[in-house]
């Protein structure tokens, strides 16, 4: 029997809470880490109703195994440290399409965790796997289920369903759904496209990753919005679409000299988009800022005229699931322009035929950029109306609940009461 109490003293909690394994790919590798953070966000949540244990890669200059937030922390080691490049700064897919010999660091990759994960397994009882992402950590969750009889829960975030879409691949997909307790997406469309491809998991949820809407991405009305800043928040990758939003630029710059856009973020198209500022002969108007810890955005957001989100679906056939920067924007009060890709609808709703573009012709996106632009206070009014449908679709309180019924269903599927009675 174990005792949990408050900040105050008080006990609030007793007994022996079920115990999570989570298999995860990207995790901050530090606190305040600048990768995304969406699967430790969760995590943390997940530690009022659940012990979380989350099995991740390790990666150069990463804290030790350890206890972050209150999730236990194991860090596996999968090449020697200076080569565990395959998932920081732009993802396992943008990693391996722009450097062929880290295929050689997926197999270790996956038999690590795979390995660490069933060290874990013997050493204490775990009650449910949350595997986050069908391929790789799906699988690993596949197979150690059908060792130990423990259900999995295996949730898609987008580039996972979308891209990695060689049959093979397919069929390992089908695989981990199919022996799934669930599955869950974090748009509608994701699942649209899961019953497409025949992925037939016992159940599938719509549950999108959160943001922090109450206390830290909040509307400032004492900051003053700059007319002329445009602001980009993402990795740089091919389907965040940044280079479409420099070729819209120059138009841009020719209505209004004194525009600025300032891009944070990092990733492997930042010396491609570097390179293209200084063809068009746009560097005076365009910031890199690199990356920023979480902490750092909203004041920016608060500032922007407008948030430029110009997603594509990249030459993969990937693309976003549920975008957290676009969310952080709309929390924040920000303007918003997003590509036109499925499953914004899912956040925006009606809103979305206003705000949504082709990014790829230049002339579109400048003109709708130029058409907020001209009109920052109209455009502040309207977003503020996509907050409150924000706040009730993504906010992390209302998320994590989410998924922790999820979870705790989860071990009352029929073979997990027959290993449990048996």
């Amino acid at each position: 029997m174990r005792c949990r109490e408050d900040h105050a003293g008080d006990t609030v909690v007793c007994g022996l809470r079920p115990t999570v394994l989570v298999l995860a790919s990207t995790y901050p590798r530090w606190a305040n880490d600048p990768e995304p953070a969406f699967v430790h966000e969760l995590c943390r949540r997940l530690v009022a109703r659940f012990e979380v244990v989350a099995v991740v890669p390790d990666a150069p200059g990463a804290d030790a195994s350890g206890l972050l937030d209150g999730v236990e922390v194991v860090r596996y080691r999968y090449a020697p440290r200076r080569l565990q490049t395959l998932v920081n700064h732009g993802g396992i897919a943008v990693n391996l399409r722009r450097s062929p010999w880290k295929y050689l660091l997926l197999p270790g990759f996956v038999l690590g965790q795979y390995l660490a994960a069933r060290r874990i397994l013997k050493q204490r009882r775990i009650d449910v796997i949350h595997a986050h992402w069908l391929l790789p950590q799906g699988e690993v969750a596949r197979r150690l289920a059908a060792l130990s009889r423990i259900p999995y829960l295996v949730t898609s975030h987008g580039g996972d369903l979308f891209g990695l879409r060689a049959a093979v691949l397919t069929r390992f997909k089908r695989a981990v759904a199919a022996s799934s307790a669930a599955m869950t997406v974090v748009s509608k469309a994701m699942g649209d496209e899961a019953e497409r491809i025949g992925l037939k998991p016992p159940r599938l949820c719509v549950l999108p990753m959160g943001v922090e809407l109450q206390r830290r991405f909040v509307p400032d009305p004492v900051t003053l919005r700059d007319p002329d800043e445009l602001l980009f928040v993402g990795r740089l990758v091919p389907k965040k679409g940044v280079g479409y939003l420099l070729d819209a630029i120059p138009l841009i710059v020719a209505r209004r000299p004194g525009l600025k856009l300032t891009i944070v973020g990092f990733g492997p198209e930042e010396d491609a988009l570097r390179a293209k500022v200084r063809r068009y002969g746009i560097a005076a108007h365009v910031t890199f800022a690199g990356a920023m810890a979480q902490e750092a955005l909203p004041a920016l957001y608060r500032r922007a005229g407008l948030f430029v989100a110009p997603f594509v679906r990249d030459a993969s056939g990937d693309q976003e699931g549920l975008p957290v920067a676009l969310m952080e924007a709309i929390g924040c009060g920000c303007p918003v322009i997003v590509g036109d890709v499925p499953g914004v609808e899912d956040l925006l709703g009606d809103a979305a035929g206003r705000i949504c573009v082709d990014p790829t012709c230049p002339v579109e996106l400048a003109s709708r950029i130029l058409d907020v632009l001209g009109d920052v206070r109209r455009a502040c009014v309207e977003v503020m109306a996509m907050r409150e449908r924000v706040l009730q679709h993504i906010d992390w309180e209302r998320t994590a609940a989410g998924y922790a019924d999820l979870l705790g269903s989860c071990l009352k599927t029929p073979e997990e009461k027959v290993r449990r009675t048996g």
